[in-house]
């Protein structure tokens, strides 16, 4: 089991994410005193969750040329430290 903060950290997310998926009901919890522990791999299967495809027009700038992989960067860069 995992606070709301540890849970954020493990994800890369802001705890208030966290919390606000509690509340929407997207993420399961139990409450002990005034903490929120979330379940770990009910956490790393929410996350492994697919995301909506990217349309393709997405997928190139305004000159044509490939958009640049940010996400892969940052990922990167997040890896490094």
């Amino acid at each position: 089991m995992l606070t709301v903060p540890e849970a954020a950290r493990r994800i890369r997310r802001n705890p208030e994410t966290v919390r606000r998926w509690i509340r929407e009901g997207r993420l399961s919890s139990q409450r002990v005193g005034t903490q929120h522990l979330v379940d770990e791999r009910e956490l790393d299967a929410m996350v492994a969750e697919p995301s909506l495809p990217v349309p393709d027009e997405w997928s190139r700038t305004a000159t044509g040329e490939p958009m640049p992989a940010i996400v892969d960067a940052l990922d990167h860069s997040r890896a490094s430290r």
